[in-house]
């Protein structure tokens, strides 16, 4: 074998690690990236849904409390991380509204639906 064809060799075996080198370190920066972005997402996501809620009359105090219970009645005792409203549905009449939250607790992530009925902001099925 000549030493021309060693060299090619040596060059392509070295561009071929620093090529699966930069895939790889490529996919674990994406990967930690993806976190941060779903992070904020969701947390512009919750803001939006706040700002609508209160532009339209809703009082959020209220209607975190109502997920807060009805998060109680399914799991009595298990304590809540984090609540997030992430959805509000505004159709007209009061009686047809609908908000979503997400509650944490523990390794439990869980959708809570309500709606509000003669006023009141009751779980309803999802």
């Amino acid at each position: 074998m000549s030493v021309v064809a060693i060299v090619l060799i040596v060059i392509a075996a070295v561009l071929l690690v620093l090529f699966v080198g930069g895939l790889i370190a490529t996919s674990r920066r994406r990967a930690r990236m993806e976190g941060e972005l779903q992070r904020a997402v969701a947390a512009a996501n919750q803001e939006l849904a706040k700002a609508h809620a209160e532009d339209r009359g809703w009082h959020p105090e209220l209607v975190e409390q109502a997920a807060r219970e009805a998060f109680a009645q399914r799991h009595p005792g298990a304590p809540i991380e984090a609540l997030h409203l992430v959805q509000v549905v505004d159709r007209p009449g009061t009686d047809e509204d609908e908000a979503v939250f997400q509650i944490v607790s523990g390794h439990r992530r869980e959708t809570i639906h309500l709606g509000r009925r003669d006023g009141a902001w009751l779980s309803v099925p999802s």
